[in-house]
């Protein structure tokens, strides 16, 4: 609408007009307010399944580290193995005066074995927490994906809502944004 007593418009300038000075309707009202908050705890919820799922990534690269050092770990385990065996051959076949050299050489060994499996052992237990912590948070971020998800579905049904003016789609898209949040603490909880 113009002023001055001149009016002029499209078929649609009144009711975007009226919408604008906020003669919309409560209907109009509410659901504007309700889709602005959900977008917004959308975008809250979206971020930290984001957030959850590069945690997921960094803990399992974590626990892959870890698996390899293990590995290594074993290995000079093995080494040492094949060091002692030859040992107790040698101490077999050596003569008398050499055999007090080889069973040190033995006793070493079983010592050198020993730190190195607690080390590895040490490293598995750490893999296994890195991994657990993973699966954790890759649960998490597929709570907040859900979370995220059903709010989308909220806002779409607020358009409908919007467009049909028809109370069950409102309602639909009050119970939906209702259940997003309701799924969005329950990642926020780890459940």
């Amino acid at each position: 609408m113009s002023g001055h007593g001149f009016h002029v418009h499209g078929p649609h300038d009144h009711e975007l007009e009226h919408a604008a000075q906020g003669h919309g309707g409560e209907h109009t009202n509410s659901i504007a307010m309700f889709t602005a908050i959900i977008a917004t705890v959308g975008a809250l919820f979206g971020y930290m399944g984001g957030a959850t799922q590069a945690n997921a990534g960094l803990y399992k690269n974590n626990a892959a580290i870890k698996k390899t050092e293990a590995s290594n770990q074993w290995n000079y385990y093995q080494a040492k193995s094949s060091k002692q065996n030859l040992s107790e051959l040698a101490l077999e076949l050596a003569p008398s005066a050499k055999k007090d050299f080889y069973q040190d050489e033995i006793k070493r060994y079983k010592g050198e074995k020993a730190e190195i499996k607690a080390a590895a052992e040490k490293l598995e237990a750490e893999a296994r927490a890195w991994d657990e912590k993973s699966d954790e948070q890759m649960h998490q971020h597929h709570r907040w994906a859900q979370a995220t998800t059903v709010l989308q579905i909220a806002i779409a049904l607020a358009a409908i809502a919007l467009l049909s003016k028809k109370r069950w789609t409102e309602w639909a898209m009050y119970g939906a944004g209702a259940f997003g949040v309701g799924v969005g603490v329950l990642a926020f909880l780890h459940i």
